[in-house]
């Protein structure tokens, strides 16, 4: 069975079921590298070399699991279409940042403010509405890069091997890759890895919104804003999201009682719960392109 044809099927039972309710592979996963984070950087002692081994303990041996399961006769296929399914996050994000929307566009600023908080890790309870919608467009548009594109693309290069690679090297960048004073250390290998890992998907999902979008101003924002962001990937795509939809993002925000003087992003109207869903339309746009591109470069290659 082609690429093309087993993504289809993966984002469909995404489509159709959405992240799996009382049992998910990746929250295991991410109670195993509790333990092992614990037995490594006990009171944040760790030093880079204890990372690696970490990062290496919870993550080959896993990966070569789903290598040997996708080889396996009969049913290697459903394995491949089972672990993109599972590593992609298109209809959980729609679940979480279609209420933030709701929300504004009700006037229900509280509910907005407590929704959006799923999606961010800044701190969200003195933010206005403007902020708010912010916030969940920033969201949509980055986790719509490493939720659903990224995985698309490593299940492309490498099949299963390279989606569940990728799906848990990215959980532990979200648990360990932390520049602070317990992490620091432990957690430069699993952020650098990350970064690598992510590097390409990143300007091809950037480029993706450009050519979805408003497509000067989005490769003119990612071209002069996208640099100035901390995030080598982020950057590029939440600059070009931001211009292709004509809106502005970036600025202050407070993280952990920390305000942040971030870059702008885009260019235009202040953003609002239409700049929420029109981000989400375009994430979803792109995955169609994404399919489509791979179905004709099977045809191409058949």
């Amino acid at each position: 069975m082609s690429v093309a044809l087993l993504s289809a099927a993966a984002v469909a039972l995404d489509a159709l079921l959405g992240e799996p309710r009382r049992w998910h592979p990746l929250v295991a996963f991410g109670r195993f590298a509790d333990r092992i984070e614990q037995r490594f950087n006990s009171g944040g002692r760790g030093w880079r070399s204890h990372g690696v081994t970490a990062w290496i303990i919870a993550v080959v041996p896993l990966t070569l699991l789903a290598t040997a399961l996708s080889w396996a006769p009969l049913v290697g296929w459903l394995v491949e279409i089972l672990a993109l399914y599972l590593a992609l996050g298109l209809r959980s994000l729609g679940e979480h940042v279609e209420p933030v929307a709701r929300a504004l566009r009700g006037g229900d600023l509280d509910e907005a403010r407590r929704r959006v908080g799923y999606l961010v890790s800044r701190e969200t309870a003195e933010l206005d509405e403007t902020a708010v919608a912010r916030a969940a467009t920033e969201s949509v548009l980055e986790n719509g890069s490493d939720a659903v594109f990224a995985a698309l693309f490593w299940f492309a290069v490498a099949g299963a091997p390279g989606v569940v690679l990728y799906r848990l090297s990215n959980t532990l960048d979200a648990m360990w890759g932390y520049r602070n004073e317990r992490f620091e250390r432990f957690g430069w290998a699993a952020a650098k890895i990350d970064d690598g890992l992510n590097y390409i998907p990143a300007r091809l999902v950037a480029l993706t919104y450009a050519v979805l979008g408003k497509t000067r101003l989005a490769l003119k924002c990612w071209r002069t804003q996208g640099p100035t962001w901390d995030s080598p990937n982020a950057g590029p795509v939440m600059a070009a999201g931001a211009g292709a939809l004509g809106v502005e993002l970036g600025g202050a925000a407070v993280y952990h009682g920390q305000l942040h003087q971030r870059p702008p992003l885009g260019e235009g109207a202040p953003a609002n719960a239409d700049a929420i869903d029109r981000g989400w339309q375009l994430v979803q746009r792109g995955v169609w392109l994404w399919l489509l591109i791979l179905c004709l470069g099977a045809e191409f290659y058949a």
